[in-house]
């Protein structure tokens, strides 16, 4: 993939108070370069709760490219899935959304699931969620 149509892009996963912080943090990890710094935010849930929310912003054309390489790992059917439902996935602001399963990610699998957030804002001109579509497309046609 020579160019990356991604402005950056950005990743987060919630650790709640039942999770181990290095096991949410390896999952985030899966998909981030090798020493990439992590934010930490707290937060409290309804019930008082401790959220500690992991976030990263990859804004580098390299970095971008194992974001999108991790993504590349996905099964084929899941691939296809994603292609199949891009329009739904970028909105009108040029934003690709994914999710992945954090458990798997630990364990340094990629699939689709709930846990890690992966947001993109796609390069597009004119800046119109058709021509983003369009973008990411032929970007992931090379995953």
């Amino acid at each position: 993939m020579s160019s990356v149509p991604f402005h950056y892009v950005d990743l987060r996963a919630f650790c709640y108070v039942t999770e181990d912080e290095e096991r949410v943090e390896d999952a985030l990890r899966t998909f981030l370069p090798e020493d990439f710094e992590l934010q930490r935010a707290e937060s409290e849930g309804h019930y008082g709760d401790r959220i500690l929310v992991l976030s990263a912003r990859v804004e580098n054309a390299d970095d971008v490219r194992t974001v999108l390489d991790s993504v590349g790992d996905l099964a084929d059917d899941e691939l296809d899935r994603i292609r199949a439902e891009l329009d739904e996935r970028v909105n009108e602001n040029c934003s690709l959304f994914l999710t992945f399963d954090k458990q798997a990610a630990f364990k340094g699998d990629v699939r689709l699931g709930d846990g890690i957030t992966v947001r993109g804002k796609v390069e597009a001109y004119p800046a119109k969620q058709e021509a983003a579509v369009e973008n990411v497309g032929e970007a992931f046609e090379d995953l």
